[in-house]
């Protein structure tokens, strides 16, 4: 087989230090694993058809204790619906991809494969997916490395049009490898380009996300931005805590045409369904057991996967304390986009991406400093996903990519409105500029000047009575200063003042 660019081998596991491979050998595996190629109506029907057939089971991966009591307290009962539940989970995993997956020893760190699948048939019509080849493959690809002894997560989103030759397919977004050869080739294609062996595999139907957030009763984000996307998704959000409904948090996750103004849409998105996705984790872990109960016996119809419901189980008793904020990171693949064969083309910078996926394999955050983040100034970060968060909570938690969080000298409800002056203090020309459109597009009416000499130190000073919009430009700054009332009458005509310094850089 033609070799995957870009990308590197995959390292494989050993047992006892002896050199045995932990993965299956893949090297009786025809080039595309025996998949012939699907028009798009017969993908659509394929789809369809496996849609209609199975309700799959939500796996997901967080505290299940309160299912296994159940198992012994109900006994055979208990069994024939975990049984039922098995079923469903695994309806769809078939021998093929069976063999692509490394095995993996318990307790040990291991990558899952987290797919999802956008492609129904009211959607395929639609203004936000047209009728192209787009509707019927994989709209977001996760790998997620999961370390259960440290109780760590690790949330790594790959480009999903990022070039990659497949074999006698040619060249091809990686998304394609879906439609090619299904859930089984896109994993070893995957592999083969993270460089890294995937122990188990997800795929999540983008409908059932809405489900999944309705049943924990919401998830609250904290949106540095406006996200106003009426062409598409009519999503218009304000910028702050927002806590969202299932179909809500799902636009969000959908949501790229909402950051155009901002470069990459799909990054946004991506980082978004990231955050989600923690967002969710979080709600779980503070529910009760009842509640946590009724959610493993309500969200059916929306996973496949190849664990069962002991493998779950067990995985998530060993997350039992984990701190969502602080141990689930996040990054996504380094890609700049090219124009090749009338073709838009996501080209992965190779040496940083293999930079990244060794600072995750050693269980690190992918990024050494939150600003390699390129999403981080207008993508949503966690919110408070405490019991009793509401829409207008004013507690930022953060997402643990390592952005920098406000931090304030009250506890002032922020506000994204009113007159920001930003004085350049750095030694970069027109860093004030890009600093005050950032603040215009959170709704802020922002102007840029000199500071007059450079500083070291980044300052924010406000007005009498304007506490809040300073508390406001913090947060959508990411600066993690204490800022000051002053009333210099200098800078009459401004609510806010930002000094940029050499620290800002």
């Amino acid at each position: 087989m033609e070799e995957f660019i870009p990308g590197f081998p995959a390292q494989r596991s050993t047992v006892n230090g002896k050199g045995a491979p932990l993965a299956k050998s893949r090297s009786s595996l025809p080039e595309q694993l025996g998949a012939q190629e699907l028009s798009r109506e017969g993908s659509l029907e394929h789809y369809s058809r496996m849609r209609r057939s199975r309700r799959r089971h939500a796996a997901v991966r967080v505290v299940l204790v309160t299912l296994l009591v159940a198992m012994v307290a109900l006994g055979t009962t208990a069994w024939a619906y975990v049984s039922n539940i098995n079923a469903q989970l695994n309806k769809g995993v078939n021998k093929t991809l069976s063999s692509v997956l490394s095995d993996h020893e318990a307790g040990d760190p291991f990558y899952m494969l987290l797919l999802g699948i956008d492609k129904d048939e009211s959607r395929a019509g639609g203004s936000e997916y047209g009728s192209s080849d787009n509707a019927y493959r994989s709209d977001s690809i996760m790998l997620v490395r999961i370390d259960p002894q440290n109780k760590k997560v690790t949330l790594v989103s790959i480009h999903r049009d990022t070039q990659v030759k497949l074999g006698s397919n040619g060249t091809q977004k990686i998304n394609a490898a879906y439609s090619i050869g299904g859930a089984a080739y896109a994993t070893q294609v995957i592999s083969d380009f993270a460089g890294v062996p995937i122990s188990h595999y997800a795929e999540v139907d983008m409908d059932g996300l809405a489900a999944v957030v309705d049943q924990v009763g919401g998830v609250t984000v904290d949106l540095p931005v406006d996200v106003k996307d009426p062409d598409y998704t009519g999503l218009d959000l304000k910028a702050g805590q927002n806590t969202l409904d299932g179909r809500t948090a799902a636009l969000l996750c959908r949501a790229r045409h909402a950051y155009d103004v901002y470069g990459d849409g799909d990054r946004y998105r991506a980082a978004n369904q990231r955050i989600v996705i923690s967002a969710v984790v979080q709600k779980v872990l503070a529910s009760n057991p009842l509640t946590l109960a009724s959610t493993v016996s309500t969200l059916a119809g929306y996973v496949t996967t190849d664990m069962d419901v002991s493998s779950i189980a067990s995985l998530s008793t060993q997350f039992l304390g984990m701190d969502v904020n602080s141990d689930i990171m996040s990054g996504m693949e380094p890609t700049t986009p090219e124009y090749v064969n009338d073709t838009w083309y996501e080209i992965c910078d190779t040496a940083a991406w293999k930079k990244m996926m060794d600072r995750v394999n050693r269980g690190l955050s992918p990024y050494e400093d939150g600003d390699q983040d390129l999403a981080s100034d207008a993508s949503a970060r966690i919110g408070d996903n405490s019991s009793n968060a509401s829409s207008t909570a004013a507690t930022t938690q953060g997402d643990s990519t390592g952005e920098k969080n406000a931090s304030t000298s009250s506890d002032v409800e922020p506000s994204y409105s009113g007159d920001v002056l930003v004085l350049n203090g750095t030694h970069t020309d027109g860093l004030a500029g890009k600093t005050a459109d950032k603040l215009d597009g959170a709704g802020f009416g922002a102007s840029s000047g000199n500071a007059g000499a450079s500083v070291q130190t980044t300052t924010i000073t406000y007005t009498t009575g304007h506490e809040a919009e300073a508390a406001g430009v913090a947060r959508t700054l990411g600066l993690k200063v204490t800022y000051k009332e002053s009333n210099d009458s200098q800078y009459d005509g401004y609510d806010v003042v930002v000094t940029l310094g050499v620290d800002y850089e």
